[in-house]
């Protein structure tokens, strides 16, 4: 892909507004304001035939458009869209792809529309064997010590800029050792995690070479994205599914969740965790 073309110049995109609250605390109210996070429709296009639509935060959609690319399999990485525009529309947002004939028969053979209401990674799949896709398996990866996850998990929540000003995003974060850890935010987790995604395809970062970091719980979508870009180590602040589990055992994928201050628990493949 040229990183250069991405179509007409544009304006930084707003990810929070301002609003005006009266907000109620112990029986007594009072005037103030608060920051709210911008949500956006964001179309994806292939070749100039619709694919899908997510509600996201309209920022870092370069990256969002290579890694809702990589992750829902339309491509294997960056090189294969081999151009790309973000274009503002009276609605939205579009990010118009162009993709080899191969790559773009098979978007074509698979077709969908998606209309993805923000916290689903998943809705408007055609079938039930869709959402129940398998996912890949992933590189052996490194071995890390306890500390080492629970300093990745420490090192995240510095880094999530629009956080602090909201309290109201996801993050998902790429965390190697003794390095500062690579964050993407937005409204919906899956799609954090899609735009981190693009941002290591962008920066030819080894996905092997580290862990993933996610603020959410670990639902299913979110091991099969983790396994397309070909992570081995998911740790989350909160629990998993049980199906996220299967998955994630047949990926090959260590899953460690509920990290807090004082540690963690490990559900699959342990052994990477020394």
């Amino acid at each position: 892909m040229d990183p250069s073309h991405s179509g007409a110049p544009l304006a930084v995109p707003v990810l929070a507004e301002r609003r005006r609250t009266v907000a109620w605390r112990h029986g007594a109210s009072a005037s103030g304001d608060r920051m709210v996070p911008e949500e956006t429709a964001i179309a994806f296009s292939y070749n100039r035939i619709a694919h899908a639509v997510m509600m996201a935060t309209p920022g870092d959609l370069r990256d969002f458009a290579v890694g809702f690319s990589v992750t829902e399999g339309i491509v294997s990485g960056a090189a294969e869209i081999e151009e790309l525009e973000i274009v503002p529309a009276a609605h939205g947002i579009e990010l118009r792809m162009w993709i080899a004939a191969p790559a773009m028969r098979a978007v074509e053979a698979r077709r969908r529309q998606m209309a993805g209401p923000t916290g689903c990674g998943m809705c408007g799949l055609e079938s039930l064997g869709q959402a129940m896709r398998g996912a890949p398996p992933v590189p052996p990866g490194l071995r890390f010590s306890p500390a080492q996850v629970q300093a990745a998990v420490a090192s995240l929540f510095p880094a999530q800029a629009l956080n602090r000003v909201t309290r109201a995003v996801h993050a998902a974060g790429f965390v190697q050792p003794g390095q500062a850890p690579l964050v993407r935010e937005d409204v919906g987790r899956h799609n954090a995690l899609d735009k981190l995604g693009g941002a290591m395809a962008h920066a030819g970062v080894d996905p092997a070479a580290g862990m993933l970091v996610m603020t959410s719980r670990v639902s299913v979508e979110l091991v099969q994205k983790a396994a397309r870009i070909g992570i081995p180590v998911l740790v989350a602040v909160s629990a998993p599914t049980a199906l996220a589990l299967r998955v994630a055992e047949a990926a090959g994928i260590t899953v460690a969740g509920i990290a807090r201050d004082d540690g963690f628990e490990v559900f699959t493949r342990p052994d990477r965790i020394a």
